[in-house]
């Protein structure tokens, strides 16, 4: 956006969000100027925040203590945008706030016209304010569920500060999503990329809401899928949603591509392509059939699932400055050149809303509830090559982990839990001789929306009973371990 754009935009106020890059870096982004002369409140978030205190004189360096994950936040003056907002207090009575951190560089010295409102152990401006302008900086995301008074926050900037309505509702955001899906695709018939995940599945159902018969569902059954998944997705959507759906067997063509690979991000991509390749050619040969022959014409419209995290992730906002991550198969996986046009009504919603809108939908809470699972499905999870052994292997470790969880509770305390295969050997002891196998690790975390996440802090007696599973029952693995990092500074998913 350029400067006449910005200021023909009408804001109500501005938001400069986080971002990779570096403030003190040689050649840093920069705020247009017109951000800060429009008379309208604004809010930096991390990088925005460094962003607005270096561009309004202030001062930033790099910290020598990075901070990523938790932190808390003591309030040391009066701020509107956090008055009333406390998840506990110090000893002289001062609000102190739980917040999620990532970042390395901080403020160090506040623009003229601000204040330091609050300060954490290593950085010692983790907000500033100055009410003359409606300026507010923050160190931490307030987006992330993690930070606990963040959604208030934002509410506090948007509806107060910035005096702006409150219309994002699911029922709104459902009328608005139908109107657009109408409008994109018309009397045209569209192909629905279904996984059977949560986001494929609320997608279906709003595209059927939207065009009814007109959307065609494809269900490409890659050999990465969890144990009767294909099964699963099948009865779920044709026998008792009334959905059309096909299922395509394309395990050896996907196994065949990706004999050999080994880096996750090469992997993405060529599972990506391959899922287009085939939802074009089904596509064509639905033209071809009874409806094509009665003057339908060709099918130029492709559905997906793709949520915002997706987006984020893969660096395909519209500006093309985000940095990759990693590419998601139905973003950055995407090939360049595709023959169809893309459908995608959740793509600015985050997994919380999606799934809000499913139950909103009618979709049944098991159903939308579900623990995620990747596109590229077993393929990610398979650390290096990937190999149908392997895929074996891994998808009975995934059923025994998941059916524990269900068994002990904790299936839906927990927002995603899954089984990973390492591509490393671990000597072992069975029946008295040596074995030489693979290790199989256990991810499970809790989060809301799946920016950030936590590890899941299950019972000692649940991972020793996971464990011994696992390796009496699953051929090939000598042991077990469980991961503990939380997102950031790891994904969610290892590849």
């Amino acid at each position: 956006m350029d400067e006449s754009a910005l200021r023909d935009f009408g804001a109500a106020g501005i938001i400069l969000s986080g971002g990779p890059e570096s403030v003190v870096a040689d050649h840093p982004l920069v705020a247009l100027p017109a951000v800060f002369e429009l008379g309208v409140p604004v809010l930096g978030i991390c990088y925005g925040m460094q962003a607005m205190a270096k561009q309004l004189g202030g001062a930033v360096e790099a910290g020598a203590e990075r901070e990523f994950g938790y932190a808390q936040v003591s309030v040391v003056a009066d701020c509107p945008l956090l008055t009333g907002f406390a998840d506990s207090h110090d000893e002289q009575d001062r609000p102190l706030l739980d917040v999620w951190m990532s970042h390395g560089d901080r403020v160090v010295r506040v623009p003229p016209g601000f204040c330091a409102v609050g300060a954490t152990d290593n950085a010692p401006v983790a907000v500033m304010a100055d009410e003359a302008r409606r300026f507010y900086g923050l160190q931490f995301h307030p987006e992330v569920t993690h930070t606990r008074q963040g959604k208030h926050m934002l509410a506090r900037f948007v509806h107060d500060i910035c005096g702006c309505g409150t219309a994002w509702t699911p029922a709104n955001i459902i009328d608005d999503a139908l109107t657009r899906v109408r409008a994109q695709v018309g009397e045209e018939r569209v192909v629905l990329a279904l996984s059977g995940g949560v986001d494929s599945s609320v997608a279906a159902a709003l595209l059927h809401r939207a065009i009814g018969k007109q959307l065609h569902c494809i269900f490409v059954d890659h050999g990465l899928l969890r144990l009767h998944e294909g099964d699963e997705v099948m009865a779920t959507f044709a026998r008792h949603m009334g959905v059309s759906v096909k299922r395509v067997d394309a395990q050896e063509r996907f196994m065949s591509a990706l004999a050999g690979v080994t880096d996750p991000e090469e992997k993405r991509k060529i599972i990506g392509r391959l899922f287009v390749e085939i939802f074009e050619e089904e596509a064509c040969k639905l033209s071809a059939g009874e409806m094509g022959r009665q003057g339908m014409g060709t099918i130029r419209f492709l559905a997906q699932g793709t949520i915002y995290p997706d987006v984020i992730e893969s660096a395909g906002s519209v500006t093309g400055k985000a940095h990759v991550i990693k590419s998601h198969h139905n973003v950055g996986g995407l090939p360049q050149r595709m023959n169809m046009e893309l459908v995608e009504p959740l793509r600015e919603l985050f997994k919380d809303e999606v799934r809000t809108l499913g139950i909103e939908l009618g979709l049944a809470r098991e159903m939308v509830c579900r623990h995620p699972f990747p596109g590229p499905g077993l393929g990610v999870r398979i650390l290096g090559e990937v190999r149908l052994q392997y895929a074996h292997t891994l998808r009975l470790a995934d059923a025994i982990f998941l059916q524990e969880l269900r068994n002990a509770g904790w299936y839906d305390r927990v927002s995603q839990a899954f089984a990973v295969y390492l591509p490393v050997y671990s000597v072992g002891v069975m029946g008295d001789q040596r074995c030489y196998e693979h290790v199989i690790a256990l991810r499970a975390v809790e989060t809301v929306d799946f920016m950030t996440a936590h590890w899941a802090h299950l019972p000692y007696e649940l991972l020793e009973r996971l464990s011994t599973r696992i390796i009496n029952e699953v051929a090939g693995v000598s042991r077990v371990v469980y991961d503990i990092s939380g997102k950031p500074p790891a994904t969610i998913e290892w590849e």
